[in-house]
């Protein structure tokens, strides 16, 4: 079979593969290109969790895409909604009509002799993989193993006789009617899921080890609420998607200046929120605010429900699992029917593609982040991922459209290879994401590192990234641009017919 060559490849149909497209059809609409999804359906994260309350954590101000406004109600939206926001997307700009589903990249090889790369792609279940090539590649995989979530080794699991789940495998309709839930875990899935279940649960126990910072945030924008009765939706976002970017720039600089006083303030609301009687020992963590994720509530659901005693939680260690619940270190016995382990995420770098150049092993963990976006030593790839301290797609969306930018200065100064280089001893490294966060650390030593200075450093600042990537100078003296001898002389060849 031969291989079929486009000019871009964009991995992953999610959030960001959807916007990528959109970004180059803007910008380099005479590319061609295709999606290529390993799932049946697009979505990426927002099709595959599909457990009760499933929603965002960030306002789909700042959520959605910088080019189409989110015109809900709903500021903290629940995951069904984001997923038709993104079909819709791909459907009003044509983008699904160039998705490939069931195509799972197992292979991805640059080649220097003729400026490609080359993909070995398992297409539904053909015993032989699929060959494509392209001269650009977008990796819009995210960065956690799809097939399953982190669960870590529970001493007595095999004794217990209920259901033991992980979210990101949650059983279409589990029925969960009047049963003893014990959630385990404090991060964003412990708290979205911990009031949902409490719909039909007979009681919900949040079981964590140590407490999260956790704020409440409007469900609903009410200053864009009203202002969409006067103004057009787009100016609406536009100044809701401004207003938000400030205020989560603001509070997380806060956090990093004064953690103590953004602290008293995070612990004071809750006490507010879950009385004055409150242990608030279970939400009083030992580090400080934004050495971690902070977790959102919308509207204080998770207070709400601790407040009225449908809920409870419960800080302590793990002894054992037993046949009817879970055993403490403390002695104290949880019984339960059902068991969630919302203990995280399994991280995965380039979607598990084994990634090669000139046939020689990329080793990511080797590498280094350049912009956020490229990797040094890996020609003609952007890996597009989003912010830690603030909504995915702010820096989603850019990273895609200085992608963009790099295609057509490519083809203006008549270069077929791009690379990021550094010289030796120039930078220092640092570790590539500056949480503390479990599902962080458990890879750290497979992730790139990030560096100490510009265009190496990492810097977790829209406005900042915004000026450069958006406006900056694409050659700056660290993107080495070449045009190899063999593609050139392809190029003469194929032109004189």
């Amino acid at each position: 079979m031969p291989t079929e060559h486009l000019d871009v490849l964009i991995i992953g149909a999610g959030l960001s593969g959807v916007g990528a497209a959109y970004h180059l059809t803007k910008h380099c609409p005479g590319k061609t290109f295709a999606i290529l999804e390993g799932r049946e359906a697009m979505g990426g994260t927002w099709d595959l969790f599909r457990y009760p309350g499933i929603r965002s954590d960030s306002d789909m101000f700042t959520l959605g895409y910088n080019f189409k406004p989110w015109n809900d109600p709903q500021a903290i939206a629940d995951g069904p909604s984001i997923r038709r926001y993104i079909e819709e997307t791909a459907r009003e700009n044509g983008i699904d009509r160039n998705i490939r589903y069931r195509h799972k990249v197992l292979k991805a090889d640059w080649n220097s002799a003729t400026a490609t790369w080359n993909l070995e792609v398992q297409r539904d279940d053909e015993p032989n993989p699929l060959r494509l090539s392209c001269r650009h590649l977008l990796l819009c995989t995210g960065y956690y193993r799809y097939e399953a979530g982190y669960t870590p080794e529970f001493p007595g699991r095999e004794h217990f006789r209920g259901e033991v789940i992980h979210p990101q495998l949650w059983p279409e309709d589990f029925d969960y009617s009047g049963k003893k839930v014990v959630v385990i875990g404090s991060g964003a899935t412990a708290v979205t899921l911990v009031p949902a279940l409490t719909d039909k649960a007979r009681h919900v126990t949040m079981l964590q080890r140590s407490p999260s910072y956790v704020i409440t945030l409007p469900h609903k924008d009410a200053i864009s609420n009203f202002l969409r009765r006067f103004l057009p939706d787009k100016w609406v976002y536009r100044l809701g998607r401004a207003r938000n970017v400030t205020m989560q720039m603001v509070f997380f600089n806060m956090a990093k200046t004064f953690p103590n006083l953004v602290r008293k303030a995070l612990l004071g609301m809750a006490r507010h929120q879950l009385g004055k009687d409150f242990d608030m020992r279970h939400f009083s963590p030992r580090y400080k605010p934004w050495d971690e994720r902070v977790c959102a509530v919308p509207d204080g659901d998770l207070f709400r429900v601790l407040r009225q005693g449908r809920a409870s939680v419960v800080t302590d260690h793990i002894d054992t699992f037993t046949e009817t619940g879970i055993r403490l270190k403390s002695g104290q016995v949880l019984e339960a029917d059902v068991i969630v382990t919302a203990t995280g995420l399994d991280l995965l770098l380039f979607g598990g593609i084994e990634v090669a150049v000139d046939g020689q092993p990329f080793d990511a963990a080797k590498s280094m982040g350049y912009r956020g976006i490229m990797l040094r030593d890996l020609p003609n790839a952007a890996v597009v991922l989003g912010y830690t301290n603030a909504s995915w797609t702010l820096k989603a969306d850019l990273s895609s459209e200085y992608f963009c930018r790099l295609i057509n200065h490519m083809d203006a100064i008549g270069m077929r290879q791009c690379t990021p280089r550094s010289r030796d001893g120039e930078v220092r490294p640092a570790p590539f994401l500056n949480l503390n966060s479990g599902y962080i650390q458990r890879v750290a030593d497979k992730l790139p590192s990030q560096g100490d200075r510009a265009p190496w450093k990492l810097y977790q600042n829209y406005l900042l990234d915004l000026a450069l990537l958006r406006y900056g100078k694409v050659e700056d003296g660290y993107l080495e641009f070449s045009s190899p001898k063999a593609s050139a002389k392809r190029e003469a060849v194929e032109a004189l017919g």
